[in-house]
C-alpha cells in the first residue's frame, strides 16, 4: 500500500490532576513528576521521525510535554485540540462526578453529554475532528503523502478523534483508551482512515519512518484507500 500522511496523537504525560483523581478540563494543571519522565520517554521514541508539522491544543500541560519530548521544536498552537470545556466540572475528584445525574450519560450515551456551563461532547468531537482533518490536508498538501506530523492534546479529544477514524459512533468511544503520553497513529486516505497504532505507551516507533522514494512522487489515487486483503505484510523492516 503506498503512504499517506501519517498523523501521530500524543497525549499529553500525567499531570497532578491525574495523580489526584481529579479532572483538570481546561484548568492550568501541569505535569507532575511521573509526567515529565514520560515526556522525555517518548522524545526519545519520536527521535528519528521526520516530523513535517507539530500542533498542540494551548493548554500547559501540552506544551510542557512537548518542550521535554522535542525541545527543539516550537509546536503551532491548535485551538481545535484544546481539552473539552467540563464547565462546572473542572477542578473536582472523579469519586464525586461519578455520583452526578449526567455521570450515566457520559458513560453510556455521550453524543448526548452536555457539560453545566460547559461544552457538549459532540462538539468537542467535531472541533477536534476538523482540526486534525484540516492539518493533515494541509501537511499532505505542502509535505507530500510520505509526510509524518504530530499534534498533542487530551484524553478525550483523542478519543473522539479515534473513533471517527474507525468509523464508529462516538457513543463507542469510551471503549478507547488513551493512556498519558501514549502514541496513536493514524492515516487518512480518500475512502477511509486507517488506524496503525492505538495507546502505544513502550512500542518502537520506527516503523513509522517514510522509506526514501524510489521515484518522482506522484499524487494520492483513489486506490491509496484500499485495505490490504488478508492483512499485508505489515511496515517495511
Amino acid at each position: 500500500m503506498v503512504r499517506v500522511a501519517i498523523l501521530l496523537l500524543l497525549r499529553h504525560g500525567r499531570t497532578t490532576a491525574n495523580a489526584d483523581g481529579g479532572l483538570a478540563g481546561r484548568q492550568p494543571v501541569e505535569l507532575d513528576e511521573t509526567g515529565r519522565a514520560q515526556a522525555t520517554a517518548v522524545g526519545e521514541r519520536l527521535t528519528g521521525l521526520p516530523l513535517a508539522a507539530v500542533v498542540t491544543s494551548p493548554l500547559i500541560r501540552c506544551r510542557q510535554t512537548l518542550r521535554l519530548a522535542l525541545p527543539d521544536v516550537e509546536p503551532v498552537v491548535e485551538e481545535g485540540l484544546i481539552e473539552c470545556g467540563y464547565g462546572r466540572w473542572e477542578g473536582q475528584p472523579l469519586k464525586k462526578l461519578a455520583k452526578e445525574p449526567l455521570w450515566p450519560v457520559v458513560q453510556q450515551h455521550p453524543s448526548a453529554a452536555v457539560f453545566p456551563e460547559g461544552e457538549s461532547m459532540a462538539a468537542m468531537s467535531a472541533r477536534a475532528v476538523a482540526a486534525v482533518r484540516s492539518w493533515d490536508a494541509r501537511v499532505t498538501a505542502e509535505h507530500g503523502p510520505e509526510a509524518v506530523w504530530l499534534a498533542c492534546s487530551h484524553g478525550d479529544v483523542i478519543k473522539s478523534i479515534v473513533a471517527d477514524a474507525l468509523g464508529v459512533h462516538l457513543d463507542l468511544f469510551q471503549r478507547i483508551v488513551a493512556d498519558p503520553a501514549s502514541v496513536t497513529a493514524i492515516r487518512y486516505t480518500p475512502l477511509r482512515p486507517f488506524l496503525i497504532r492505538l495507546n502505544d505507551t513502550g512500542g518502537d516507533l520506527g516503523g513509522l519512518v517514510p522509506p526514501p522514494p524510489k521515484r518522482r512522487r506522484r499524487a494520492v489515487r483513489a486506490t491509496d484507500s484500499d485495505a490490504a486483503v488478508g492483512g499485508g505484510a505489515g511496515a517495511a523492516p
